[in-house]
């Protein structure tokens, strides 16, 4: 196991009800702007919980945020949040409204191009707007991460960054805001999560019981209560259980001491930019094809997770391996997540794109071993067809 440094300031309210802890965390006399997506958080009560809780303070409001947040509406919130002296951020919703609102609340306060916040993946960053969460799907982790995702739709370009500066002071987990999700962002979801584990997991080894173990527990628990959430919406303590995986896949606490992949991640990322596909889809499409490519070097971690996850009684290690790559690929179809890319209309011609992208911005040495070069992904995306 690797030497580590480990912190995480951000405040977690966690339950039924915690909406209201709101009152605690906002400081009196700010000026807060609540930025959120479609406006279904006005539809299912989520937005009267949360001004019921912001009584007297000064808001204003954000919405329209897209599912993969566009640089080009979170630039006219820059506009507005500067206008009108915001000093507090909110951000009420999944992955995408949270990681908007953190680019929103560094480039506030950016004085140069905000793209810079992108290209430099997160260097240009020196300060920021303070950002506190409601969350409202279970997912990407962003609620106790530093980290932003963010697609600029007239380039095709969808980048992210980390900076402490936007790491969320506080977040606050009512697992009763996502009953009205609809199957598909449940699917997504889960595959997210679940990616997000695997992909500091299914590495090499590297003498990290604990973490490996932490992996293994949150990958039982999504796949245990992953579809249960899609049979019974409203099953409050699935629903928990999925929040506090997804939270704690990407918070951090899993990465350390131990080897990442996120070649999935980055490839799937231009999937998304190029051609809109959810990122989700894009984690479901690119995953087992990376574990097939790679299956060789991957082998030893890949038979722990068959065995110990998915219980794989084989005794022949190129059996195990194969199979816990298509019980995962089985899984994510069960979530109602495809698995290839012509299940999205997509063929071969996208290839060159991707590549081509992925060189543009020099992801050109992917993986654990960084030893995917933009060739090798050429074939990855070939597995995935």
């Amino acid at each position: 196991m690797n030497n580590f440094t480990y912190w995480n300031p951000t405040k977690i309210y966690f339950g039924e009800g915690q909406i209201a802890s709101l009152k605690d965390e906002i400081p009196a006399g700010a000026r807060v702007l609540i930025t959120y997506g479609g406006g279904s958080i006005k539809k299912n009560g989520i937005f009267d919980q949360v001004t019921a809780a912001l009584e007297g303070i000064t808001f204003f409001e954000f919405g329209g945020i897209e599912p993969n947040p566009h640089y080009e509406t979170c630039i006219k919130a820059v506009e507005f949040a500067k206008q009108e002296n915001i000093d507090f951020m909110l951000a009420v919703g999944g992955g995408s409204v949270i990681d908007a609102t953190k680019f929103i609340a560094a480039a506030t306060k950016y004085e140069g191009n905000p793209w810079d916040i992108m290209t430099t993946f997160g260097g240009a960053v020196t300060g920021a707007v303070t950002v506190g969460c409601v969350l409202t799907l279970a997912a990407t982790g962003s609620e106790m991460n530093p980290t932003s995702v963010v697609t600029r739709a007239e380039t095709q370009d969808k980048l992210f960054f980390n900076s402490d500066y936007v790491r969320p002071k506080f977040s606050i987990l009512d697992p009763k805001t996502t009953y009205s999700l609809p199957p598909r962002q449940v699917g997504n979801g889960v595959v997210d999560s679940f990616v997000h584990v695997l992909e500091q997991y299914v590495t090499y080894p590297a003498n990290a019981k604990v973490q490996d173990r932490f992996a293994e527990g949150l990958l039982s628990t999504i796949l245990e209560d992953g579809p249960k959430a899609l049979s019974e919406p409203e099953n409050y303590d699935v629903r928990a259980n999925l929040m506090w995986s997804a939270t704690q896949a990407l918070n951090g606490l899993l990465a350390t001491g131990v080897p990442g992949d996120w070649a999935t991640h980055l490839i799937g990322q231009v999937i998304t930019g190029f051609y809109g596909l959810d990122h989700g889809q894009t984690l479901a499409v690119i995953l087992p094809a990376v574990w097939q490519y790679k299956i060789e070097q991957k082998k030893q971690k890949l038979i722990q997770y068959g065995q110990r996850v998915w219980h794989i009684q084989e005794t022949d290690p190129d059996t195990i391996a194969t199979q816990a790559i298509e019980r995962t690929r089985e899984f994510f179809e069960t979530m109602g997540v495809q698995t290839k890319l012509s299940d999205y209309g997509l063929d071969a011609k996208i290839i060159p794109n991707v590549v081509a992208k992925l060189k543009e911005y020099n992801f050109t040495q992917l993986g654990e071993n960084a030893d995917i070069t933009p060739d090798d992904v050429a074939k990855i995306l070939e597995l995935a067809l």
